[in-house]
């Protein structure tokens, strides 16, 4: 078998055949990722701004779609600069466009609140993070399989794992504290989980990285250990970098324009914290440009924002290239898609922006902080009584999940607490609010609706 054959496996291999479907292994992928429950539900999940402040600005849904257009731009990029090099790495333009649309899947309501709230919750059970949650449900929690979720080809699989490591082995203890008595005094500094996978979903990675050499193996998952922090791991795949450069332009650029557009940023603090800094840079295509392109951003004529927005995009799409890493045997691996130093410093003055002068707003942080609370309130009511509050599918799960646990040892409730965290975290912001005003306000007598995450 060949190793481009390799990377298309399935774990589970389909033995039915479709007269007439000549399409290849990823572009059955992204129909599978745009089909999938998990997908459908970015639409009503936080990206910055709160569900239900306006119908204008992005939600995870518009956030992904805009990444997968980004990255399906920057493989086209590469094709064009780096011809042989893109054939060599078998780069393709569905497979990137799938890992975008898939980026997002596993992020819990209310963002950053919700996903602080699970990991604490699930501290001593595992932990829980955003991106080791995505690797869950395309491998195991989504229905297109029996037991093998999505059931997406190999190097799909591997395109998707941002942080090859386990929550477990990347924790840094000493940065929590003390679980206080109230859930009201939990602090998210001192909660944001490690990024990584989940340890019982080894079985699952072991399947993905199995073509690699050990050695291969063993460095792809090294991790750096930082002062007062969570390890961090180190490296990526090819796919997985090109990905990951899309939804961070995605996220500086395109949430930007929200923020402006409904007036929660001035120009004056644009130009004091981004045009400055890039205007003493010497960045071809944008130094140059940045004092027309902030004209234009916060003009009051929509086209000439777009103009801008657009402007600013290709600007870095362009500014990509493939790069040999020389650390890695395989080259899936030893290759990642990187921007040029001063490219890269541009972008993060951008992201800090977004992140200091929107997400770090009170008034956006008290929406996280409300969150935070209800997806901890939820967690507790469902842990307590299981059999009794959770939906029947769910409950039956959380049957399977104590049988399993009880078999490891006696007072393991890894997997059952596990199954707890998978429902809470496939809710919307606007079902986990409602279940939460069901369960916890006197007046309200409604009951819940069938169409359970």
């Amino acid at each position: 078998m060949s190793i481009v054959d390799v990377w298309s496996e399935r774990a589970l291999q389909r033995v039915e055949k479709r007269d007439g479907d000549h399409r290849s292994a990823y572009q059955r992928d992204k129909a599978r990722i745009m089909h999938s429950a998990a997908f459908r539900r970015l639409q009503a999940k936080t990206q910055v701004l709160g569900i239900g402040i306006s119908d204008f600005y992005r939600t995870r849904l518009t956030h992904s779609l805009e990444a997968a257009q980004i990255g399906t731009g920057i493989a086209s990029q590469v094709w064009q600069k780096q011809t042989e090099l893109a054939k060599r790495l078998q780069i393709d333009e569905h497979l990137i466009e799938s890992l975008c649309l898939a980026h997002d899947i596993g992020h819990p309501p209310f963002g950053h609140g919700g996903e602080v709230a699970l990991h604490y919750m699930m501290n001593d059970y595992g932990g829980f993070e955003g991106n080791g949650q995505t690797f869950r449900i395309i491998t195991k929690l989504e229905t297109y399989s029996p037991d093998d979720g999505m059931n997406l080809a190999r190097r799909t699989l591997l395109g998707l794992i941002k942080y090859p490591n386990y929550i477990d082995n990347l924790k840094n203890t000493t940065i929590t504290e003390a679980k206080p008595h109230t859930h009201r005094l939990v602090k998210s500094k001192q909660w944001h989980p490690p990024k990584g996978l989940y340890l019982c979903d080894k079985a699952a990675f072991d399947w993905v990285v199995s073509p690699l050499s050990e050695l291969d193996q063993e460095i792809f998952s090294e991790s750096l250990v930082g002062d007062n922090r969570h390890a961090r791991t180190l490296y990526k795949s090819v796919d997985c970098s090109i990905m990951e450069l899309a939804d961070d332009i995605a996220y500086a650029i395109h949430d930007l324009e929200d923020a402006i557009v409904m007036s929660m940023v001035t120009r004056d603090e644009f130009q004091n914290q981004v045009v400055k800094a890039i205007l003493n840079m010497d960045i071809n295509g944008l130094s140059e440009n940045i004092i027309n392109i902030t004209e234009q951003l916060f003009s009051a004529i929509p086209y000439k924002r777009k103009n801008a927005i657009g402007a600013l995009v290709n600007t870095f799409i362009t500014a990509i290239s493939i790069q040999k890493q020389g650390i890695f045997e395989a080259d899936i691996l030893d290759y990642n898609a990187k921007f040029p130093a001063e490219y890269a410093k541009a972008l993060s003055l951008f992201k800090s922006f977004v992140y200091e002068f929107v997400i770090r707003k009170p008034e956006l942080q008290l929406l996280e902080y409300k969150g935070q609370q209800i997806v901890m309130e939820l967690f507790e009511a469902f842990s307590s009584e299981p059999e009794r509050l959770l939906p029947a599918n769910t409950a039956k799960r959380w049957m399977e999940a104590v049988e399993l646990d009880s078999k490891t040892a006696p007072d393991n409730q890894h997997q059952q607490f596990r199954v707890i965290a998978d429902y809470i975290s496939g809710m919307t912001d606007e079902y986990a609010t409602r279940l939460y005003t069901h369960l916890f306000l006197p007046k309200s007598n409604a009951v819940t609706d069938s169409l359970t995450p």
